[in-house]
Formats: C-alpha cells, sequence, structure tokens
C-alpha cells in the first residue's frame, strides 16, 4: 500500500534529500581517471532525450556511465555500447529521501574510475514539470561539487517563472561550484537575472553527427533525388488542431513537397502518434503524404531533417537536428524554450505561439517560409558555425577534438 501523501511530503523536502546527500554520498573523483557520468533526462519515448544522451557519449573522450530511472529510458546504440553503459537507479531524483538514500549508495560504486559529472538539464531544472525532480537534480549537482568534482549542468532552458524551491537547489549548486551551461541568450538572461552565474551555450545536440542516410530510402523508396521533401510533426503537446496542421500539409503539398508526417514522442500524457494518425487518415488518399508509424532513432531524424527543404514541428529537437543542416524549422513554441532558439540564428519568424488563431496562422507561416526557403536557409547557414562552437562549450575540457562545424553537418 502506497503511504499517503502527508507522510511522505517530509521525506521528498530539499532538507531531507540534502541530509541524506551529505551522508550517503561520499565519492571522490578519479584521480586521473578518464570516465564520465552522465544523469539523463526521462527518456523512455522521446527522440529528443535519446538525442541528447547520444550527442553527450558522442562528444567526450572516454567511457560513459548513463544515470537512467529505468533499464528501457534510454537505447544504447551499437555504435556507442563500446563506450556507453546504464545504470537503473529509481529513486535517486524521483523517490523520497529513503529511496535517494539507497540509490546514492548504488551510485558511490557506479562512478568508481570517472572524472566528472553532468547532468543533462534540458527543459527540466526550473521545476516547470516536476519542481522535486529539478530539486533532486539540482542537489546532487551541489553534492559533487562540493565533493571535489568537475560537476556541471549541461545545455538547459529557464523560464521566466521557475518554481522557487528548484529556484533555490540551482542557487545552491552555483555557489557550491556546479557550472551552469544555459542554451538560449533568453534563457541566459532570465537565469542570470535570478542570480544565476549561467555560461552561454547552445543545445550540446548541436554538436551531434551521426546519420543514417539510409532512411530516406527505407521510408520513401520512390522519392525522386530532386523531388523535395517537407517534415511534419504534430506535437501532443499542441493538442488536436488537425484543421491548422492539415492546411499547413495542403501548402505544401501545393508547393510540390512530398509530405513525411513524423511522430517525436510517444509516452503518457504527451503522445504525438495519435495526433501524427489521425492527421495522416486526413490525406488517406493522397499517396504523396505518407506517416512514419513509430519512433525513429536520433540518426535517422538527423538523415531526413537535412533531406527536408522544410520542417514544421512541435518538437524542439526535431527543429534542432533540421537547423544543424541549414533547413528552415518552422517550430511550434509551447514552453517558452523556443524562442530563444530562435534568437541564436536571427530566424524569429520560425517561431510560432500555438494561441486561439493557430489554425489561421500555422499555414501562413508555412507560407511565409515556402516564400523565404532560400533567405532563411542563407541566414541559418552563416549562423551555425557559432550555434556548433557554443554548444561544443558544455564539453569543454571533455572532449578530445572539437570538429569543424561542417563535419558535424555533413
Amino acid at each position: 500500500m502506497r503511504p499517503p501523501a502527508w507522510l511522505l511530503a517530509p521525506l521528498r523536502s530539499p532538507a531531507a534529500l540534502r541530509a541524506v546527500d551529505r551522508v550517503a554520498l561520499h565519492a571522490a573523483p578519479s584521480a586521473g581517471g578518464d570516465g564520465h557520468v552522465v544523469l539523463a533526462p526521462p527518456g523512455r519515448g522521446n527522440i529528443g532525450d535519446q538525442a541528447l544522451v547520444e550527442a553527450f557519449v558522442e562528444a567526450v573522450e572516454g567511457p560513459v556511465t548513463v544515470i537512467v530511472r529505468a533499464p528501457d529510458d534510454i537505447d544504447i546504440p551499437e555504435r556507442l555500447a563500446p563506450r556507453m553503459r546504464t545504470v537503473a537507479l529509481p529513486a535517486l531524483v524521483y523517490g523520497s529521501a529513503v529511496g535517494r538514500a539507497r540509490d546514492l549508495r548504488r551510485l558511490n560504486s557506479a562512478v568508481a574510475g570517472a572524472a566528472t559529472f553532468a547532468i543533462l538539464g534540458a527543459d527540466i531544472m526550473d521545476g516547470a514539470y516536476v519542481a522535486r525532480a529539478s530539486v533532486g537534480r539540482a542537489l546532487l549537482a551541489r553534492r559533487f561539487a562540493e565533493l571535489g568534482w568537475d560537476c556541471r549542468v549541461i545545455g538547459f532552458s529557464w523560464n521566466a517563472a521557475p518554481a522557487a524551491v528548484a529556484l533555490d537547489a540551482l542557487r545552491s549548486a552555483d555557489r557550491a561550484g556546479s557550472v551552469l551551461y544555459v542554451r538560449d541568450p533568453r534563457s541566459a538572461e532570465r537565469a542570470r537575472g535570478d542570480g544565476l552565474r549561467a555560461q552561454d551555450s547552445a543545445d550540446i545536440v548541436f554538436t551531434a553527427a551521426s546519420r543514417d542516410p539510409g532512411v530516406v530510402d527505407r521510408l520513401l523508396p520512390d522519392l525522386a533525388p530532386e523531388e523535395p521533401l517537407a517534415l511534419v510533426n504534430a506535437s501532443g503537446l499542441v493538442g488536436a488542431r488537425l484543421g491548422g496542421y492539415a492546411d499547413a500539409i495542403r501548402r505544401l503539398r501545393e508547393s510540390g513537397r512530398r509530405v513525411l508526417i513524423v511522430p517525436h514522442v510517444s509516452r503518457h500524457g504527451a503522445d504525438d502518434i495519435p495526433l501524427c494518425t489521425a492527421l495522416a487518415d486526413v490525406f488517406a488518399a493522397d499517396a504523396g503524404v505518407v506517416l512514419v508509424p513509430e519512433l525513429l532513432t536520433p540518426p535517422e531524424i538527423r538523415s531526413l531533417g537535412a533531406r527536408a527543404s522544410v520542417v514544421v514541428t512541435g518538437r524542439m529537437h526535431l527543429a534542432v537536428m533540421s537547423l544543424t543542416a541549414g533547413t528552415p524549422a518552422l517550430t511550434v513554441a509551447t514552453q517558452g524554450k523556443v524562442e530563444g532558439l530562435m534568437d541564436l540564428f536571427g530566424t524569429p519568424e520560425l517561431c510560432i505561439a500555438p494561441g486561439d488563431d493557430f489554425d489561421h496562422d500555422l499555414p501562413a507561416a508555412v507560407q511565409a517560409v515556402i516564400a523565404q526557403e532560400d533567405s532563411l536557409r542563407s541566414r541559418i547557414l552563416a549562423a551555425r558555425d557559432e550555434v556548433v562552437s557554443r554548444a561544443w562549450r558544455n564539453v569543454d575540457g571533455m572532449a578530445a577534438a572539437i570538429p569543424d562545424s561542417d563535419e558535424v553537418a555533413a
């Protein structure tokens, strides 16, 4: 029987978590060690979270231990298996002080031989989703910094109204010496306004280079080399706005583009697949509109984003992986993080709000992107080197060599 919430509340308080951190986590960094430990985002049915983890492993030199909540939260790709392992600690971030103490004892062993500890901050540090999980992550950063680790929170967003407990916990990590890499200018400005010593960076997925070029032929075997392609993602976070998405696809088809409908997240509460399926059903009679019925891998998404001429998405990491290749990615802003992303490229017109006029605004924005495709692509490519350089700051001192941005985008 699950204990009542009132009984668990004291065991989930920042004070209780902080107390068990001091007692149970005592591992020192390995002198001369070449390993890294990274705390993963939730994963499990989220291509963006998977892409964050893979990008980190690809970027750093040496073995990487990925801390996850459950064994199937993050996949281990074959290409990374020699250097990557996962350790499941189910109560480390989401549990009470009792479960956290148990997992911290296991964490002492899991970090053996490592010299750095990183948290993939994404959009989960400001308490917008689960405040106590944001606190749990930040307090881990504080404790590792206190123990002398090279500790950093990598490439995260910061919204305009963070949860007070999350802000307090991250301030304590900052004071202890954790380095905070914020991934866009707007987040950095907000974070500094909240008293955090934010370091300018960009999303670490901009550093990733792996692709699967065969995916285009597998999904669209009859696509001619010169035929333009558009990707469309209908996000479960945006809701059932089929009218606007359908009109957007009609504009793309009228412009001569094949359309591939691509889900990006499939998990409880934020599932793209039902909405993408319903959208594809609207075009059941049009062979030029094709649904991908399942989640793809980050290398597959990168290849599709590079092949596409235009992308329409409600998921930020589909935009990131497309922008890396210079592809204009019109992105629905649902969490206050997309605006800052587009600031990096000087393309505010690629950000659209899911307001009351969405069904009109989205197809109009798509039409505008089609009309400006060449100039948008030129602006994106002109800004890309600097954005990729900012993304590599997340792993400063952890990477063997930083490739040219052209190598990342190739």
